[in-house]
């Protein structure tokens, strides 16, 4: 067996009853990254058992399908190396809920060729089904996993609200939740794993302390926050600086046209002054801005089906007179959507990519046609100037304050 021990004459590994010095660089290492004693001997332990009995790969990386970008744009996820499309495919309310089947592998095979290779998901969307399904999709399409970035994101577990450490951002659910998405996903590892929500009653610490040994073990590549405030997400920052650590690099906020505030007011100086990413989801808000229900619900939209929760606050919104208020604006912007050779769908998908702290854009189409009509917002995208904009503010007439500015200064000296 492998085992580590600590003497007063310096640190040693313990081998089958052989013990060999732990050369004094690895043990300052150890001690500047804080890594526990414990951990290391697990580590060697693991090393052993894969070297004895080597675990198969779960994804082969073997492929029938080559991705082919199309005129997708890619931009960076924030202030990391990773390139992502600003449009990606997400799981919430599509699929594992009504889509299932051959119409999810319909609806992924239609992302991939029109130039999506991102894919969003979490632990709790449809109580797991979901991670299963688009697991097994990827799995039966044969992706290259090196042409595809996976994500999924873990707090609320899969809906056992009984069992306390089935929730939330300790190190115990962390870990737990995200080995049991990737059997679920059928995956070694995910490309980026997010905090669903805050979790005030674990210490910040043992979250992030939770998401780097993820990426110790190659689980994940990198970490995010989803729905958590500015002052959380600096406060991970920081506390990943101290310990030599890697910080969040992206957030999952709502962001649109008619759902502005928290993302280009509380965040903004995230993507100014830290180059935070972004992966924003509902930028149709519902489908509001597809101008559908311009003259009430159609009875093949979600509204009418109605899955609860959250969409009967959405009913109530819609049909309220602040609803109705959004309804006409939306009336006005489909008509310069229209003026620009495009939809309303394509309009507010645009628009949401001239912010600069988004990094992608979820989309969250359940039939493959509302995909294709999707991606040709980026036929909109080089159309929309800054009269265009200016235009577009003045009928939305919803931009938040920005925040206060204390004077920083540029890398130049120059006061911002």
């Amino acid at each position: 067996m492998w085992d580590v021990i600590r003497s007063p004459a310096g640190l040693y590994i313990l081998h089958i009853g052989y013990l060999e010095e732990v050369p004094q660089q690895l043990w300052i290492y150890l001690e500047l990254r804080h890594i526990h004693l414990s951990d290391l001997s697990f580590a060697l332990r693991s090393l052993r058992a894969s070297i004895i009995n080597p675990r198969p790969a779960i994804y082969s990386t073997m492929s029938g399908q080559r991705f082919e970008p199309k005129n997708m744009l890619y931009r960076n996820l924030g202030n990391s190396g990773l390139r992502v499309p600003v449009f990606s495919y997400g799981g919430w309310l599509t699929v594992g809920y009504n889509q299932k089947g051959d119409l999810v592998k319909d609806l992924m095979q239609t992302a991939f060729d029109s130039g999506i290779n991102m894919f969003d998901n979490a632990e709790a969307y449809a109580a797991g089904e979901s991670e299963s399904q688009m697991g097994r999709v990827i799995k039966e399409l044969g992706w290259d996993r090196s042409d595809i970035i996976v994500t999924t994101k873990v707090f609320f577990g899969t809906g056992d609200k009984e069992r306390h450490n089935t929730r939330g951002l300790s190190r115990k659910h962390i870990i737990e939740g995200v080995n049991k998405s990737l059997k679920r996903l059928v995956l070694d590892y995910v490309d980026i794993v997010f905090a669903h929500r805050p979790d005030v009653t674990t210490p910040m610490e043992e979250t992030v302390r939770a998401f780097n040994y993820l990426i110790d073990k190659g689980l994940t590549f990198y970490w995010g926050t989803s729905e958590w405030s500015a002052m959380q997400i600096q406060q991970a920052t920081e506390i990943a600086r101290r310990l030599n650590m890697v910080g969040p690099v992206a957030e999952q906020p709502h962001y649109s046209m008619l759902h502005r505030e928290r993302f280009e007011a509380e965040y903004e100086p995230l993507w100014r002054y830290e180059n935070y990413g972004s992966t924003i989801w509902s930028p149709l808000d519902s489908g509001m801005l597809t101008g559908k229900y311009n003259d009430g619900i159609p009875q093949d939209s979600r509204y009418h089906h109605n899955l609860g929760g959250a969409m009967d606050e959405r009913i109530k919104e819609l049909e309220s007179p602040e609803g109705k208020a959004k309804i006409e604006k939306v009336k006005k912007l489909t008509k310069i959507a229209e003026r620009l050779g495009g939809s309303m769908t394509n309009l507010a998908l645009a628009w949401t990519l001239k912010h600069k702290g988004v990094s992608t854009c979820i989309l969250g189409a359940t039939k493959p046609e509302q995909i294709k009509e999707n991606v040709k917002a980026l036929d909109i995208y080089p159309k929309l100037t800054p009269e265009v904009m200016e235009e577009i503010e003045k009928i939305l007439d919803n931009k938040p304050d920005s925040p206060p500015s204390y004077g920083r200064l540029t890398t130049d000296g120059q006061l911002m």
